[in-house]
């Protein structure tokens, strides 16, 4: 288990529990179990105090934890006959962008996702899950053969933002991304959205244009990260704890707001520390996302994502 900063407290806990229980092993005559069970609900009791209520700076650091499931993993476990898709058929692949046809609970849809990976390796193979114009490139191509064949789109949101690489602006990151925003708002079929870690500036809204926006509980979306907005506000990357504060970036104030419209429940410590009953309410919640949807004709269905869009800013927050 990787721990976050402001988890260390809880760390030293579990980890005098799983100590008794390894000199147990070792020792067969020894007998730790009242104070390993001790420890545990301690351990427990502390876990709960610490999820409370997180702050949004402790939210953004839950989000961006590098054991929480990732968009691999939901394609894994919730759909089948996941038949990838490469190419933006203009440049390259980009593998911080996943995406292609599926079923899910037997459906056929499209999805299409960012992924960060899960080591060294596969992390920078993905690009820590910042795509590149290709990738969003590749996703219009999606939309436009769900469009096509009448497939709902899933998208599943798990970026910083995207790539702001010398090469990625040579060849069009900002008409890249807004092109696909724009096609999400142009099909005629069912677009759900799921933030499942953290939804980074325009890289994350090129995906989640959507009829329906989820967010997990403990997930952000915003349009820029703290340590930006506090680099760009107060010269100093060190505020980002206030930044955080202002941009609002939690799935709470964003529901108040309007941006979103449903929160995915985490288990408690995050969906780190329960991987499967977090994918497992994810796939219950784009379930009902896509029978919300189910039998809307496609003008309705671009009617509405046009005006849930163009009502947003009507709800505040008081400050």
């Amino acid at each position: 288990m990787n721990y976050l900063e402001f988890e260390k407290p809880l760390a030293e806990i579990e980890g005098k529990a799983e100590e008794l229980r390894a000199m147990a092993r070792g020792n067969s005559g020894m007998d730790v179990t009242k104070e390993a069970e001790a420890l545990d609900r301690k351990a427990e009791a502390l876990l709960k105090d610490l999820y409370k209520d997180l702050t949004p700076w402790r939210k953004c650091q839950v989000a961006r934890h590098p054991d929480r499931p990732h968009c691999k993993d939901y394609i894994d476990a919730l759909f089948t006959e996941f038949t990838s898709l490469a190419g933006d058929r203009n440049f390259a692949d980009d593998h911080a962008v996943m995406g292609g046809v599926a079923r899910f609970n037997d459906q056929p849809v499209v999805v299409i996702g960012h992924e960060k990976g899960n080591d060294t390796k596969s992390r920078i193979e993905r690009n820590f899950g910042m795509a590149r114009p290709e990738g969003y490139r590749k996703a219009i191509r999606l939309m436009d053969m769900a469009d096509r064949f009448r497939l709902p789109v899933v998208t599943l949101v798990d970026t910083p933002g995207a790539y702001p690489g010398k090469g990625a602006e040579e060849r069009g990151q900002a008409e890249a991304i807004a092109r696909s925003t724009q096609k999400c708002l142009e099909i005629g079929v069912p677009l759900i959205s799921v933030v499942i870690g953290e939804g980074g500036s325009g890289g994350a809204v090129a995906f989640a244009t959507a009829n329906r926006v989820a967010m997990l509980e403990h997930s952000v979306y915003s349009v820029i990260s703290p340590e930006g907005c506090a680099s760009i506000l107060w010269k100093d990357a060190e505020k980002m704890r206030e930044a955080a504060e202002a941009l609002r970036l939690t799935a709470q104030d964003l529901q108040k707001l309007g941006v979103i419209d449903r929160i995915i429940k985490e288990p408690l410590g995050g969906a780190q520390r329960g991987r499967k009953e977090t994918i497992e309410a994810v796939g219950k919640g784009i379930e009902a996302m896509l029978k919300e949807l189910a039998g809307k004709k496609p003008d309705s269905l671009i009617k509405e994502r046009r005006a849930k869009f163009v009502d947003m800013g009507s709800k505040g927050l008081a400050a």
